[in-house]
């Protein structure tokens, strides 16, 4: 019997070793080697501090910045609450919400899509070109900035798509952060 069980044995722990600590800790490796930003996190730091991430949005109320897309998580881009909303296309509770956000645009802007809905995950970073470029009046004005150049900014820190795959779209921490930059001049 124990010429069956001792092969067994040695093989689980073989395994063990090899798929459930030498690989974890190679790939590991190879990820902080090769792509260290993106298996940290993709942070994004002034300085010595970390104020956010490429991949989380974050949440912009204050008229002088742009605006993301809505979150659907409860505590507004809460990586830890992660998820749609789940309101269907009949639902009151959805469309009393869009009708909210599209009232703050006002009657003279045609308002992108993304300005009133959210993301599968809740937690987007990015908006539409569109959607930056109908919130540059409100920021100039809010800033003092000439409309100008609040939308060569946004044309500056748009993302192209990669080859063909995506959309043009603009992540908002960073379109901020270059606005504050702008602004301190």
């Amino acid at each position: 019997m124990l010429s069956y069980i001792r092969p067994a044995l040695v093989i689980i722990v073989a395994f063990t070793l090899v798929l459930g600590l030498a690989y974890p800790l190679a790939l590991t490796g190879f990820g902080q080697i090769v792509f260290s930003g993106a298996a940290n996190g993709s942070l994004i730091r002034q300085g010595d501090q970390v104020v956010g991430s490429d991949l989380i949005g974050q949440a912009f109320a204050e008229a002088g910045y742009f605006h993301p897309r809505p979150s659907a998580t409860a505590t507004p881009y809460d990586a830890m609450a992660s998820s749609g909303s789940n309101l269907g296309p009949l639902s009151v509770k959805l469309k009393e919400r869009m009708e909210t956000d599209v009232q703050k645009f006002g009657t003279s802007v045609k308002v992108p899509a993304d300005a009133v809905m959210t993301s599968a995950s809740g937690l987007d970073p990015h908006i539409s070109p569109e959607n930056a470029f109908s919130q540059v009046a409100r920021v100039a004005a809010a800033r003092g900035l000439a409309e100008q150049a609040v939308s060569d900014l946004v044309q500056a820190t748009m993302e192209k798509p990669v080859w063909i795959i995506g959309e043009p779209r603009v992540n908002v921490l960073r379109l901020n952060l270059a606005l504050d930059k702008l602004a301190r001049g």
